[in-house]
């Protein structure tokens, strides 16, 4: 790797970087910006999880024959692993998310996941139920899934089309058939595979330690369009050999989505799809991790570890937002409640003039203000009096403050120019409550 290539890998594994990463960007920019998105995020290594083969394959869905379409995730080591997962709250849900719920309300032992993208088996009646049922018992039948363990299944692509689905059901025998792996171009095929309007694949490995065993975390997502909070085309899973019981993964993953796949939004709309799976098989050893009060140091670790592993996964979507020039991370804070830095990030976030002032590089704090004032949060969640809003520029050069305690700072368009010249921004939001509340979130222009 070159110098700037291994600059890359580092910087982006960090959401607020280091003085030294940011100075680094600055010699680095023209190198940066010559660069595809693909060349930027896609990680050329990585370390992975034990006991869990992967890999991806054409089976005909998409039309583009060099385009793979179907993925499987398996679970190989010799315990049966755990998962817990989280779906779309839009009305009109896919019948692969229907049907991987009623999947874990019968078990909570998953072994195999099945992704298929380029038709999303949404709003198919009764045929796309049958259809992603069938994908289970395959991948069920193949894996040799038994004593009560199962599979997951989730799909992507057009909504309202019947699933081609004898493709896929002799696609999964093909695939499990010698196409499954552990390598890095195993993972990286799995994740090219579930990807449908993605320009690049989106993957993420890190290794941490708890008790003085050593735990391998390994995710992936797609998403482009369609996102917004609660849940939107999405789909992602990842995978660790840390060793933890059912109930403690759900409680996880809850916690970890909140602050990551829901706190992101590139265009405000939901999905009929979403969904992210956590899995967990405990090959790398060590005591079992659970919620109870003996374990709450192993526990607040592992979710802190899952949340930020989460966090950068969804960095990297709003990264690859369809038409997106910019990355925006909200700053809210001291809120009186957790949900009402959340929303009022969210309200800017999804704010179309804020948008727009973003891509064309216009100072328009007002429009910022604008948000604020009509988040949904109740009577004293914003103090007005109090309010602060500032750019604060990843370069590490100083921040430019645009109101402090309800008053207009006089602002210095060039140096604001400068500023919103970056792909990379941050606005930081003071309500002024002393609720003292944090909540991040990341959006484009």
């Amino acid at each position: 790797m070159t110098g700037p290539d291994i600059f890359i890998e580092k910087f982006y594994a960090f959401d607020t970087p280091s003085l030294f990463f940011s100075n680094q960007i600055m010699k680095f920019s023209p190198y940066l910006r010559t660069l595809s998105k693909a060349e930027r995020f896609v990680p050329k290594s990585g370390v992975y999880p034990k006991g869990f083969v992967v890999g991806g394959v054409h089976c005909g869905v998409k039309k583009n024959g060099t385009l793979l379409d179907l993925a499987l995730l398996h679970n190989t080591h010799s315990s049966d692993a755990v998962a817990a997962a989280v779906f779309t709250q839009n009305k009109f849900k896919a019948a692969p998310v229907q049907v991987s719920a009623q999947v874990l309300k019968e078990t909570n032992f998953i072994n195999s996941i099945v992704v298929n993208s380029g038709n999303a088996n949404a709003v198919t009646g009764t045929q796309g139920m049958q259809d992603a049922r069938a994908m289970v018992n395959t991948a069920n039948n193949v894996f040799a899934n038994k004593n009560g363990a199962s599979s997951l299944v989730m799909l992507t692509g057009v909504i309202g089309n019947t699933l081609p689905i004898e493709k896929i059901v002799s696609g999964i025998p093909k695939l499990a058939d010698g196409g499954l792996g552990s390598t890095h171009e195993h993972w990286l095929a799995c994740a090219n595979a579930i990807c449908t309007t993605d320009t690049f694949p989106k993957l993420v490995t890190k290794q941490f330690d708890i008790g003085g065993h050593t735990y391998t975390l390994a995710g992936l997502a797609k998403g482009a369009g369609m996102i917004c909070p609660n849940m939107a085309t999405l789909l992602g899973f990842f995978a660790t050999d840390a060793p933890v019981t059912s109930s403690a993964l759900k409680q996880i993953l809850k916690y970890a989505t909140d602050r990551s796949f829901n706190s992101i939004s590139v265009d405000g709309d939901m999905s009929t799809n979403d969904t992210i799976v956590a899995i967990a098989n405990g090959a790398a050893g060590g005591p079992t991790i659970d919620s109870v009060a003996e374990n709450s140091a192993a526990f607040a670790k592992l979710r802190t570890e899952i949340t930020e592993f989460a966090q950068q996964l969804a960095q990297l979507v709003v990264r690859d937002g369809e038409g997106a020039t910019k990355f925006i991370k909200i700053n809210v804070n001291d809120a009186l409640l957790y949900k009402d830095a959340k929303k009022v990030a969210l309200s800017v976030a999804n704010s179309s003039l804020f948008k727009t002032a973003m891509f064309g590089k216009d100072a328009n704090w007002g429009r910022i203000l604008c948000a604020i004032g009509y988040a949904d949060v109740g009577g004293e969640g914003v103090n007005t009096a109090g309010t602060s809003v500032s750019f604060v520029p990843t370069d590490g050069s100083q921040r430019l403050q645009l109101l402090v305690d309800g008053e207009p700072e006089t602002v210095d368009e060039v140096r604001a120019s400068e500023i919103l010249k970056a792909e990379d921004l941050e606005i930081e939001i003071n309500l002024g409550t002393g609720g003292g509340q944090l909540a991040l979130f990341w959006t484009c222009d």
